[in-house]
């Protein structure tokens, strides 16, 4: 079982470290709401992650074929979703910039926890990359691949965890960027800047 908690951290850290548009947004969401916040979208993004290993190792590499041909419209998919979502965030921020209460952590149009869960668990399982990722590594692990139930258990939990406390540790990071930003206009440069890298990522998804 140590093996599989071994494979299930790697696996864990190996998909969740490259800080991609999901990173970036989860980091500006934290940045202008609270940690609970932060660290409830971070808990969405790791249970996503969590539910990848599971169906990896409960037979991912047979869906690998299957999922090929739909892989263009699911990263179309994924992408649209992030560039909304980024100029949601790009809006909300201009809007209170000009009321002059973006430094305000009140406003209802703010996501709450649950609603930050939903949304990142939602936009992590459009990426099909990541089962394909988690199946490619079981395979790679050939004999020593998690097989029995104990091992599998263990592997998509320490997977889990190692996927939760990256994107805890990033949405710490936002919450220290939120404190360190004090005025409105600094408030606006971060949160545009933000919004600008996550259209960047989300359109490298589908160049």
């Amino acid at each position: 079982m140590t093996a599989a908690v071994v494979a299930g951290l790697l696996a864990g850290y190996g998909i969740a470290i490259p800080v991609g548009a999901v990173g970036a947004y989860l980091v500006a969401v934290t940045a202008r709401t609270t940690w609970r916040t932060g660290a409830a979208a971070a808990l969405g993004v790791a249970t996503a992650d969590g539910v990848y290993a599971l169906v990896a190792v409960a037979g991912g590499a047979a869906l690998v074929p299957l999922l090929t041909p739909v892989m263009t419209p699911l990263r179309w998919a994924s992408a649209l979703v992030l560039v909304a979502l980024a100029a949601r965030s790009a809006w909300t921020a201009l809007r209170a910039y000009r009321a002059r209460t973006l430094a305000g952590r009140d406003d209802d149009s703010l996501p709450t926890p649950l609603r930050a869960y939903l949304t990142f668990l939602g936009i992590t399982i459009l990426n099909p990359m990541t089962v394909i990722y988690f199946a490619a590594l079981v395979l790679a692990t050939g004999p020593s691949a998690p097989t029995t139930a104990v091992d599998q258990t263990a592997f998509v939990l320490a997977a889990l965890a190692a996927s939760a406390s990256w994107q805890l540790l990033l949405a710490t990071g936002g919450t220290l960027l939120g404190h360190t930003l004090t005025g409105p206009r600094a408030r606006l440069t971060t949160a545009l800047a933000s919004s600008t890298l996550i259209t960047v990522l989300a359109v490298h998804l589908v160049a």
